[in-house]
């Protein structure tokens, strides 16, 4: 068995639906049920689902703060100079008035650095929570969950990877897409499983997401949920492109009913084990051919 300690694996796709999420509890059970210590990050805080089915236990729980502008009118003048150096228009000044929208404001203090009379100070805001608990087989949980119409995930992102454990396996589980908060999720990550579907818009999406792990320079595997005997142009594109298939799972109406359940897959069909296992021994193989160590110093 692969022995994946220390190891950061982050869970991808291209788009929604591809059962990304379902792969990624699924194989943090695995670990766990062959006796490697796991921790299981929830990165998509806009839609955290792994809770579901991994039904941890919350021992902590903290807001999740970024910095926000506050101005004291008394001092402002109306000057324009925080408006005009603003590179995401977060701030407008009218006569005897300036205005601040936080749901564009991205908190990297510039306007307080070129305030002339010193009418701004940084204030705070919060933009979700972070939760941690344990869950079945003593798997260590974090996740994220974005308050609702927030637009800035990436800092909570961040604090959620800020808890990752020494000496455990992780297990992240990134959010769909190829966005700001899927880049930041992927830093740090020393493999990446692109879960997808073997569809024209499953192909489409996987494309977009492995050009993103690509330029980040993060070696990717892929696994094929819901096949039904081949995809031939999805399996003409990985072969071309030289991208590994760690797994393939059939499309089984038997795992659709226990996923509705929220059911681990594993526990109640455990046919299904030896596909996981490839999954590991894949993965393995995937990090064995990349110096991991070189490339964490590089970045």
């Amino acid at each position: 068995m692969t022995d994946l300690t220390g190891m950061n694996i982050t869970m991808a796709s291209g788009k929604g639906g591809t059962g990304k999420t379902t792969v990624a509890v699924n194989f943090a059970w695995f670990l766990a049920y062959t006796g490697q210590k796991v921790q299981y990050l929830d990165c998509d805080v806009e839609e955290p689902n792994g809770h579901i089915f991994l039904k941890p236990a919350i021992r902590a729980s903290s807001a999740s703060k970024v910095m926000v502008p506050v101005i004291d009118q008394t001092k402002c003048t109306s000057c324009g100079e925080c408006g005009a150096k603003c590179q995401f228009h977060a701030i407008v000044n009218l006569p005897g008035d300036t205005l601040i929208f936080p749901g564009l404001c991205h908190s990297c203090g510039l306007c307080s650095a070129v305030c002339p009379t010193g009418a701004i100070t940084e204030g705070t805001r919060d933009v979700g929570i972070m939760e941690n608990g344990k869950g079945t087989k003593e798997i260590e949980f974090i996740h994220g969950i974005l308050n609702v119409g927030e637009a800035m995930a990436v800092p909570l992102i961040k604090k959620v990877k800020s808890g990752l454990k020494d000496q455990y396996v992780h297990i992240v589980d990134a959010p769909p897409g190829t966005s700001c908060p899927v880049v930041a999720t992927l830093n740090g990550s020393d493999a990446v499983v692109m879960v997808t579907e073997p569809t024209p818009f499953g192909l489409h999406d996987l494309k977009i997401a492995i050009d993103v792990a690509k330029l980040l320079n993060i070696p990717t595997g892929v696994v094929i949920n819901r096949d039904q005997g081949g995809y031939r142009p999805l399996s003409d594109y990985l072969e071309t492109n030289n991208i590994p298939v760690l797994a393939v799972i059939p499309e089984d109406p038997d795992i659709a009913r226990h996923y509705s359940q929220g059911s681990i897959i594993l526990e109640s069909l455990p046919r299904y084990i030896d596909t996981y296992l490839s999954l590991a021994v894949n993965l393995g193989k995937l990090l064995g051919g990349h110096n991991v160590h070189a490339r964490r110093a590089q970045s």
